[in-house]
């Protein structure tokens, strides 16, 4: 098997993840996120019609009746239609809405669900969802420090803390709403972005013990060698699902895709780069990961 020189390359990929975080970071300060309907707040409005709906002109009809900033959504069928007014609209807009929407329609429209969002759901909304994020990646850093050791959890956490920071500013940057199913897939994103990167450290764990002549950074890049198969193979075949969800899926699950399309593939060169370069910079040794002796033994008798 050919061993490939990743952690010669680690400065240039840390100078790279530097760089994208300050300019997720800038946007934040500078445009924030386009927050969505469930968190800004705002009339939810649900409509079917006697015929196929031509979403193109549910949006021109809208725009001209004076509803700036809706969003016109196909959602069960062709003929039902889900469309959220963006925050100072009421539900005593809904009536207007159907006219409007009556007039530019030959057939029957029909008003199925209208739905007032306030601010102050808006506002528990992301406080609790940032404290999902949070309580996620301190279990997962407790979970990390329990089977590994603690430099490696603390390089795990930090790795997400990357992979979550610039999936966040691609939203930031681009001005793609952020709703609650994109919120979603940011969690979905820590748990595939762990699970990737508990298989390369446990195969660095097993290599360190094995291979007791090797230099930690040899170390390193064989064991991600080794795992190079499986990441790639993995990754591909989330990428092919999710790239259809996003071409295919609808303006409904859109974000979502999008989401654990960028966080797959910043997960995936995060847990072959930034974690193990990170663990190089916590100074991890072969000495982190020594089985204690028992008693009677040789070391020798005791290694795997």
């Amino acid at each position: 098997m050919k061993i490939i020189d990743f952690m010669g390359s680690r400065k240039l990929a840390l100078a790279v993840s530097l760089l994208l975080i300050l300019v997720s970071i800038g946007s934040f300060i500078t445009r924030q996120l386009n927050w969505g309907l469930d968190f800004t707040g705002g009339t939810l409005v649900e409509v079917h019609y006697s015929d196929t709906a031509d979403l193109g002109s549910i949006r021109t009809l809208l725009q001209d009746s004076g509803f700036a900033g809706a969003i016109v959504v196909a959602y069960g069928s062709d003929r039902d239609v889900m469309i959220r007014l963006p925050q100072g609209a009421s539900e005593a807009d809904g009536p207007a809405l159907l006219q409007a929407l009556q007039g530019g329609f030959a057939g029957q429209v029909e008003l199925r669900r209208t739905e007032f969002v306030g601010p102050q759901v808006g506002d528990e909304l992301r406080e609790q969802g940032g404290l999902a994020m949070l309580l996620a990646s301190g279990m997962i850093m407790l979970y990390i420090s329990f089977r590994f050791q603690s430099k490696f959890a603390l390089a795990a956490v930090i790795a997400l803390v990357h992979d979550v920071v610039i999936t966040l500013g691609f939203f930031s940057v681009t001005g793609l709403e952020f709703n609650l199913t994109v919120l979603a897939a940011i969690l979905a994103v820590i748990g595939y972005s762990i699970n990737d990167t508990i298989v390369v450290f446990d195969r660095i764990r097993e290599n360190f013990r094995k291979l007791r002549d090797t230099s930690v950074v040899a170390t390193i890049n064989i064991s991600l060698s080794e795992t190079l198969g499986r990441t790639l193979v993995t990754s591909l075949t989330t990428v092919l699902v999710l790239a259809a969800l996003a071409l295919l899926g609808g303006d409904m699950i859109f974000g979502f895709a999008v989401a654990l399309l960028v966080g797959v593939a910043v997960g995936t060169y995060s847990s072959v780069y930034m974690a193990s370069s990170l663990l190089l910079l916590l100074g991890v040794t072969r000495q982190d990961l020594v089985v204690p002796l028992k008693e009677g033994l040789d070391h020798d008798d005791q290694l795997p």
